[in-house]
């Protein structure tokens, strides 16, 4: 999942496989669920609202974690 950002946040996209991604990601933080990792094309932003509001993180924390997980 590779993660392309700009201070607005409009043009964020994840990139890579979506299985894999988000594999990680639960594995990193087990509270998150899998419609919490559920991602449709084009709706990017409530991808990062679902996870930041179970991480209790804002969009751009989100990204950072996505970002730091070096997922590709």
């Amino acid at each position: 999942m590779e993660v392309n950002r700009n201070i607005t946040n409009n043009n964020f996209k994840i990139i890579g496989d979506r299985t894999i991604n988000s594999r990680l990601l639960k594995n990193k933080f087990s509270q998150l669920t899998d419609f919490d990792l559920r991602f449709d094309e084009g709706k990017e932003i409530d991808f990062l609202d679902r996870v930041g509001n179970r991480l209790r993180k804002n969009r751009e924390e989100v990204m950072d974690i996505i970002k730091e997980l070096n997922i590709s």
